[in-house]
């Protein structure tokens, strides 16, 4: 039991895409546990339907053009007023435990002590999302403001992959099939302003 959890609402500030990550996150974590979240005010797959929708009208927009933009923007507003109905429904639900909380795909916070140093992230599965795709699960972990991933192919030298925020899908891009890839991801936040590295997980890409 950890008191005064508080539930990050940082996603409406970031990227287009952090935020449809955003959505899948919470919607995959209110799936899974619907048991602590049965009712929650935009379902997973209403969330899904404003997910699909942004990564819609982000890829029209790369084109270019006022009008797509302007439906890009309307879609990014769609999804991030859901989160932020879902974000308040998990606080009362989750009645500050922890556990419950992260289950929920949303980044969470305890704003009842002094920063300590965080645990190295846990990467819990590793899959060949499509060609030249990786994805990456980590465990969930309270604190965070975001994960810092690096790749190497001979599990000694390591390149610099992105910085994610969300623990549940880490997607690394441009891999080249056949290679295999060893990934390591640590937190960044705490009192230390960063974790130590993961045990490293390796695939071969497709």
């Amino acid at each position: 039991m950890v008191n005064n959890l508080r539930v990050l609402r940082d996603f409406a500030t970031g990227s287009a895409t952090n935020l449809a990550d955003t959505g899948d996150s919470v919607g995959k974590g209110l799936t899974d546990n619907a048991t602590a979240f049965p009712t929650p005010p935009v379902k997973p797959a209403d969330l899904a339907t404003l997910t699909t929708g942004l990564r819609t009208a982000m890829a029209v927009a790369a084109s270019g053009g006022p009008q797509a933009t302007a439906a890009k923007d309307k879609a990014f507003a769609a999804l991030a007023d859901a989160l932020r109905k879902d974000a308040h429904y998990v606080e009362i639900q989750a009645n500050h435990d922890l556990e419950t909380a992260l289950s929920s795909g949303f980044n969470v916070v305890s704003t009842n002590r002094a920063p300590a140093p965080l645990d190295a992230p846990v990467i819990v599965d590793i899959e060949n999302l499509a060609s030249t795709q990786i994805l990456l699960r980590l465990n969930p972990m309270a604190n965070v403001r975001s994960f810092q991933v690096q790749t190497s192919t001979d599990g000694k030298t390591w390149t610099e992959a992105g910085i994610y925020t969300q623990s549940r899908r880490i997607v690394l891009m441009g891999l080249t099939p056949g290679i295999t890839y060893y990934a390591r991801v640590r937190a960044i936040g705490g009192s230390t302003g960063r974790s130590d590295w993961s045990v490293p997980a390796s695939l071969m890409a497709t």
